[in-house]
């Protein structure tokens, strides 16, 4: 798969270092819990700008990260070229969120109006904060637009592509 392949993928991890002499690969999962990771048997792994399809072989929990071993990669001089390689896979493997929870890759596009109806932009991209999640909307300016359900975002509509908000368009 190419960065320009019709498939969207999502980013789950990266390579984080070297394991053995085996090839195995130290992991750092975005997932929650992070072995879920493993759950994915066809990773997309980036080089050079582009993305190569890789077959998880085998995988486990040590200590508290998580090593992996890929179809092809027999040893460490192999796995080395992955070392800081971001991680994919494929949107069609995740499972459907829950009514009412919606994945960031999911919300990055979708307009951004206020429940009167003024455009704020859309959604460049989303980052936690730990208190809640917040959509960085690009629009005429730049919008730092707290991502809570019932209380500032009021409705979401992934089908017609639009979040309706109750925000201040001066904010």
């Amino acid at each position: 798969m190419s960065s320009g392949a019709s498939e969207q993928i999502v980013t789950v991890g990266r390579v984080a270092g070297l394991f053995g002499v085996s090839g195995w690969l130290r992991i750092y999962s975005y997932t929650q819990p992070r072995e879920n990771i493993l759950g994915y048997g066809e990773w997309y792994l980036a080089a050079g700008g582009q993305w190569q399809p890789a077959g998880l072989e085998q995988g486990q929990r040590q200590g508290k990260g998580i090593v992996a071993k890929l179809a092809g990669i027999d040893g460490r001089d192999q796995a080395r070229k992955w070392l800081g390689s971001t991680i994919a896979v494929a949107r069609s493997a995740l499972p459907e969120p829950e009514p009412g929870e919606y994945y960031w890759v999911d919300l990055e596009g979708l307009r951004v109006r206020t429940v009167d109806g003024a455009e704020l932009g859309v959604v460049d991209h989303l980052f936690a904060t730990g208190a809640n999640d917040v959509l960085v909307v690009r629009g005429e300016r730049e919008r730092l637009v707290p991502f809570v359900l019932d209380e500032v975002v009021e409705r979401v509509d992934p089908q017609a592509g639009v979040i309706e908000v109750d925000w201040d368009p001066e904010f």
